[in-house]
């Protein structure tokens, strides 16, 4: 039986797929099948004029997983919008049973099963007549998440209002990572001693330029829970 983990965000380019990445890379160094999944991708490359999952690219870059890389996405829009917005514009109607067969083709595949979320916490992936939140895949996919966060100034209000929001829909929250941190940054430092106190969880950093993530791998595998 496979496990799992969400990555998500307190917000849209606060470095998801970076974090991803380099704990995949992590895990498959220490000779663990990790696989990756992300359930809708927009803002996708078109390379010889052909559709590509960036972020799933860059992961399967950094962490060197061979294949092709949208084989683990299940919807991808060339548009650099919300999900929502980007299956409008292009008239997709996107099913919660593709995400959930998706992944778990993918959880059939690997022992641990790294996922990675759209833009923030609070997403829309499918917002007409039915409507999908990115709350509803994570639960529906029943795993616990690692939220990354920014480390300057505005990182205690923009994680503790994302937990809050996680908390009244009765996700689990395993630790966060700060990413961008620098030591010698007095905010950054304050900042996560904070956070530690106000959330009780875990608190790791990830460095700017960092080529591994500074979590000691028994602790990083203990945040995957049995799908």
């Amino acid at each position: 039986m496979a496990k799992g983990v969400f990555i998500t965000a307190t917000n849209t380019d606060i470095g998801k797929t970076y974090i991803t990445a380099l704990i995949v890379k992590k895990l498959r160094e220490a000779n663990i099948n990790c696989g990756y999944y992300k359930a809708v991708l927009s803002g996708a490359e078109i390379i010889n004029n052909n559709i590509v999952a960036g972020d799933a690219k860059y992961v399967y870059n950094v962490a060197n997983i061979k294949g092709n890389p949208n084989k683990c996405v299940s919807y991808i829009f060339e548009q650099p919008v919300s999900p929502h917005l980007a299956a409008k514009l292009n008239n997709v109607h996107i099913s919660m049973d593709k995400i959930v067969d998706d992944f778990n083709y993918i959880c059939n595949e690997h022992d641990y099963i790294t996922v990675e979320g759209s833009g923030g916490i609070v997403c829309p992936i499918y917002y007409d007549k039915e409507k999908i939140m990115l709350t509803d895949i994570i639960k529906k996919l029943k795993i616990p998440i690692i939220l990354v966060s920014s480390s300057g100034l505005g990182s205690i209000n923009g994680t503790i209002l994302t937990l809050e929001y996680i908390k009244k829909h009765n996700i689990t929250v395993n630790s966060i990572i700060l990413n961008n941190y620098d030591k010698n940054n007095i905010i950054h430092i304050d900042n996560r001693r904070i956070l530690e106190e106000m959330t009780n969880l875990p608190v790791y950093i990830c460095e700017q330029y960092s080529k591994d993530i500074d979590i000691p791998l028994k602790e990083l595998k203990q945040f995957y829970d049995f799908i």
